[in-house]
C-alpha cells in the first residue's frame, strides 16, 4: 500500500485541513510513493516503540515528532535519533494531533471513556450534563481512567454541567461554559485563575486522557487489508 493511499483515507476520517495553524499534523517522515507493508499505531513515537517496528513500516501517532523546525538533525539526540532510524529501516510516520482530536478523539473519550452523553460541541470542548457534587465528580474520574489520586481545584460542590478537552487544553479555559473543566497539564496560575473565578479543575491527565488514540482509530481502519497493530509507547512519568 502507498502512503498517498492511506493519507487519502486518514484525511477522510479527520481532514488535516481542520488542524490549527500552530500543529503539524500531516507526513512527517517519508514520500507519498513510498510503499508500507503494515501500520503501527501510537500516542507518541520514543526510541523502545520504534525498536520493535519492523522494516518497511508506517507508523501513525497523535503526536507529532516534529513539531518546531528542525535546524540542523543531530543523531545523538531525540528526535533527530528516531528520524535517522526510521530512514535506516525505511519507515514513515504520519500524524493526526488536532485534527484527530476534532474529528473523534475528545468525542469518544467523553462517550466511550466516561460514559457520558454529550449535552454539546464548541471546538475542541466537549460539554455534559451531571448531577453530581464535586467529591463524587472526582471518584467518578478516577474509576473510569484507573486513576489513584487526581490533582484538582474545588471552587464549588454542587456540579450540573462540566466540560472536557483531553490532553492539554488549559489554554482554552476562558472559553469554559461549565461548573467544572477536566483536561490535563494545568500549571499553577491556571490553578489559581480557576479557583478565583469560580471554576472546578480535575487534571485528567495528558497521557492518561489521550492514551485511547490507537484504540479508536483502529476501529476506523478495521476493514483495510493490511496488518494493523496497536501498539502504544509509554507515559515517559511515573508516579512515586
Amino acid at each position: 500500500m502507498k502512503i498517498a493511499e492511506i493519507y487519502k483515507i486518514l484525511d477522510e476520517i479527520c481532514p488535516f485541513a481542520s488542524q490549527e495553524g500552530w500543529d503539524n499534523s500531516g507526513l512527517q517522515v517519508g514520500s507519498f510513493d513510498s510503499e508500507f507493508e503494515r501500520i503501527y499505531l501510537s500516542l507518541d513515537l520514543d526510541s523502545e516503540l520504534l525498536q520493535n517496528v519492523l522494516p518497511n513500516s508506517l507508523i501513525i501517532t497523535h503526536h507529532p515528532l516534529i513539531f518546531k523546525g528542525l535546524k540542523c538533525l543531530d543523531y545523538s539526540l531525540y528526535p533527530s535519533s528516531l528520524i535517522r532510524e526510521m530512514v535506516i529501516k525505511n519507515i514513515s510516520l504520519i500524524s493526526l494531533h488536532t485534527n484527530a482530536d476534532l474529528a473523534f478523539l475528545n468525542e469518544k473519550f467523553v462517550t466511550q471513556v466516561l460514559g457520558l452523553e454529550i449535552s454539546s460541541k464548541e471546538g475542541f470542548l466537549i460539554y455534559a450534563d451531571v448531577n453530581m457534587k464535586f467529591s463524587e465528580l472526582c471518584k467518578f474520574v478516577k474509576e473510569k481512567l484507573g486513576l489513584e489520586n487526581l490533582r484538582a481545584v474545588h471552587a464549588k460542590d454542587e456540579i450540573s454541567k462540566i466540560c472536557i478537552c483531553t490532553g492539554s487544553g488549559a489554554d482554552l479555559m476562558q472559553d469554559v461554559k461549565a461548573d467544572a473543566f477536566l483536561t490535563g497539564d494545568l500549571k499553577y496560575h491556571q490553578a489559581l485563575y480557576a479557583k478565583e473565578n469560580g471554576l472546578n479543575l480535575i487534571d485528567i491527565n495528558h497521557y492518561e486522557s489521550e492514551r485511547y488514540f490507537s484504540d479508536f482509530l483502529a476501529k476506523y481502519l478495521q476493514n483495510l487489508k493490511i496488518e494493523v497493530i496497536i501498539s502504544n509507547s509509554k507515559n515517559p512519568f511515573t508516579y512515586c
